[in-house]
């Protein structure tokens, strides 16, 4: 069973070519950049991109399973395709935003996902992660500063590690009865934003100090970032939400992957050389 992997040069399909190799299982890999991916010898890798439903026939040969990343713009070109091929089985990386009706949502590009691989009646499985342990690799530059400045220090979520939510993805292809299943994923404890810092902090054995932003001063600087602004009024809903009903872990990855899924202090320890 041949699977393939789209966005394998993307943060999380880079690790699931890893994870399925690791399981034997023929591994196909779509990535613009063969190069910059380094992928694994083992895995037979084919030029192309999801943005370019031109290049996904080759790709999708001979194929029957494909972890799809979330590309609304061409998802149901895709489905076509697919479909023309004879895969049938699709697992999709989604998010837990899913549902939420602020215009800045990324939960209206997951839904459109979502939609055309059920339509297209595939064995389906979806995986709504929460927030990143990634993201805050943003905070680096504050963290060799000495501060981190950010409003909703007490916003609590519960981040999960990229590799976690890889290693779902690769159970899941690899095993059966999770057709029809949706996946909410996240990390293993629940954890403020100013408790991360003090966690970043205790790793490297240093003092960081936490300042607590203003709504409007957080606005202004992500602004100023180039985030839009409807994306910036949707992130601070979500922060302010967390402050008034703190995340609480799902232990799904824990349930599929039979370990316990990574603590954000272990996720900062692996990346000590980022924030040092």
């Amino acid at each position: 069973m041949t699977i393939l992997v789209t966005g394998a040069t993307g943060s999380v399909g880079r690790l699931v070519v890893d994870e399925l190799v690791a399981t034997g299982v023929p591994v196909r890999a779509l990535t613009v950049d063969p190069d910059r991916a380094q992928l694994p010898a083992e895995a037979e890798v084919v030029v192309g991109s999801l943005a370019r439903p031109s290049t996904l026939p080759v790709a999708l040969k001979g194929v029957a399973a494909v972890y799809l990343a979330p590309m609304a713009r061409t998802v149901r070109r895709f489905c076509e395709l697919a479909s023309d091929a004879g895969v049938e089985r699709v697992v999709a990386l989604s998010g837990s935003s899913v549902g939420d009706e602020h215009e800045g949502s990324s939960g209206h590009e997951y839904a459109t996902v979502e939609a055309a691989v059920r339509d297209a009646g595939f064995a389906w499985t979806f995986l709504r992660p929460g927030a990143f342990m990634n993201n805050t690799l943003d905070w680096a530059p504050m963290v060799r500063a000495g501060e981190v400045a950010m409003a909703y220090g007490d916003a609590t979520q519960t981040p999960i590690d990229l590799g976690d939510i890889a290693a779902v993805a690769a159970r899941v292809l690899v095993s059966d009865g999770h057709a029809g299943a949706t996946y909410v994923l996240s990390g293993p404890e629940a954890v403020s934003l100013r408790e991360q810092v003090r966690v970043i902090g205790s790793v490297l054995g240093k003092e960081i100090r936490f300042r607590e932003l203003t709504p409007v001063e957080q606005r202004a600087r992500w602004i100023g970032y180039g985030v839009p602004e409807d994306a910036v009024g949707w992130l601070l809903e979500g922060f302010a939400e967390t402050v008034r009903n703190p995340e609480v872990p799902t232990g799904v990855v824990e349930e599929l992957l039979g370990r316990r899924g990574t603590t954000y202090a272990e996720w900062v320890a692996a990346r000590r050389d980022v924030f040092a």
